[in-house]
């Protein structure tokens, strides 16, 4: 049986957006495409998106695009990596998810750049 692991998705939500809030959406959807498949493994999926919108919201900012995000995005991530396990990297440009490899690999955490590299994880 595999140990379970929180392991962080990590990929592009606002990057190449233009601040557009649907294709942000888009994005964090395909961030949330993994979960599934992570959890069935026996794992816990976490994205930094799911913590650090509610902290931004309940700051009074605007969203994503605000000022503020900047003070809760990427370290929100950072925090996280404090707890997690591993991190599955998405393909696609994105600085705070490079930023999340770099970190996870400063941690020893393993680091995967497909599902079917998450241990369990059975190939839809």
């Amino acid at each position: 049986m595999t140990t379970s692991m929180m392991i962080l998705i990590a990929g592009p939500y606002a990057s190449g957006t233009d601040g557009d809030p649907a294709r942000m959406q888009q994005n964090l959807a395909r961030l949330e495409a993994a979960a599934w498949p992570i959890f069935r493994a026996g794992h816990v999926p976490m994205i930094g998106e799911w913590v650090a919108l509610p902290v931004l919201a309940s700051a009074g900012a605007s969203g994503p695009t605000d000022p503020l995000a900047a003070d809760v995005m990427y370290p929100t991530a950072e925090r996280l990596l404090q707890r997690c396990d591993a991190v599955l990297r998405l393909p696609g440009a994105s600085k705070g998810a490079d930023q999340d490899v770099a970190i996870a690999r400063s941690r020893n955490l393993p680091v995967y750049f497909s599902l079917d590299e998450v241990p369990g994880v059975v190939a839809a």
